[in-house]
């Protein structure tokens, strides 16, 4: 199997993969410069780079790299006491360099009104790749969102099952009403999304979570819950309000946005101050 070709379906189905190349020999050893693995997410390969400890070493590493998406360089003796117990006795040295490969990240929009208008376009401006879903056919379609890579005009509940929504996921809910909001966020939270955010006021979000709880949800469910979505930013228009999201969204890809949110965000704490930020953190 080739290891671009591999490389090329993973990132179409959504998944992660580490590749690591070798980018620096000398002297002898048991492979040769450019020689490339594949590793992905269960942990299978694709390619080698040799084998023995080294291919054993670079494996750990890929996971780590693929787990925080920043790349590692790696180099080896292969005159060392450990090289000659697993049978690597070439005497060269060799650098390798393992980088993650993520896919770009898709945000599934519910709703598909002017603010999801605007978030289509500045979402795939910043590298997410936008899927807009409403029930409304003169709302969902290709030339309101051309930005999208998909589009979908059914209701909400059939439309899920169809989704592929992985941990590198993004869902904002942003719906023309609250039965339609809560609905989405009922299917939202059983989803492995990395975020999921929904407008309204803080009000509005802890009346839908406790309508949830009564049926069942967990609270724990709404962990990734981001709502009001998006910075406080004093946004009004769509585009301020997208602008606001989004960059909440690149927070959360970078891993940038824990410590706000643990400081800003707090669901059922001092319910009566209406601009407080909400969640169950």
């Amino acid at each position: 199997m080739d290891v671009y070709d591999e490389l090329f379906r993973l990132r179409r189905l959504g998944q992660k993969c580490a590749l690591a190349t070798i980018v620096q020999v000398n002297g002898s050893i048991p492979s040769y410069e450019s020689a490339k693995l594949l590793v992905r997410e269960d942990g299978s390969m694709v390619g080698t780079i040799g084998g023995g400890c080294v291919e054993a070493e670079v494996w750990n590493a890929a996971r780590e790299v693929m787990e925080t998406e920043r790349p590692k360089h790696l180099n080896f003796s292969l005159g060392q006491d450990a090289a000659y117990d697993n049978g690597l006795i070439c005497g060269g040295q060799l650098s390798v360099f393992v980088e993650p490969v993520v896919p770009q990240p898709r945000v599934f929009i519910f709703g598909a009104g002017h603010i999801s208008k605007s978030l289509s376009k500045v979402a795939a401006m910043a590298g997410f790749e936008p899927v807009v879903i409403d029930n409304r056919e003169q709302y969902a379609n290709r030339e309101r969102f051309p930005d999208a890579a998909e589009v979908f005009a059914e209701e909400y509940d059939d439309v899920f099952p169809k989704l592929t929504i992985r941990d590198t996921g993004y869902i904002v809910i942003v719906t023309r009403g609250h039965r339609d909001d809560m609905r989405v966020l009922r299917h939202a939270v059983e989803t492995p999304a990395r975020y999921i955010a929904m407008i309204g006021s803080k009000r509005k979000v802890i009346g839908v979570v406790k309508e949830l709880e009564k049926d069942g949800v967990p609270r724990a469910a709404f962990d990734r819950l981001y709502a009001p979505m998006g910075f406080e930013i004093g946004a009004i228009t769509p585009e301020e309000i997208a602008v606001a999201v989004v960059a909440e969204m690149i927070a959360v890809r970078r891993n940038a946005a824990s410590d706000w949110r643990a400081l800003s965000k707090s669901i059922f704490v001092n319910e009566s101050a209406p601009d407080a930020r909400v969640s169950l953190k």
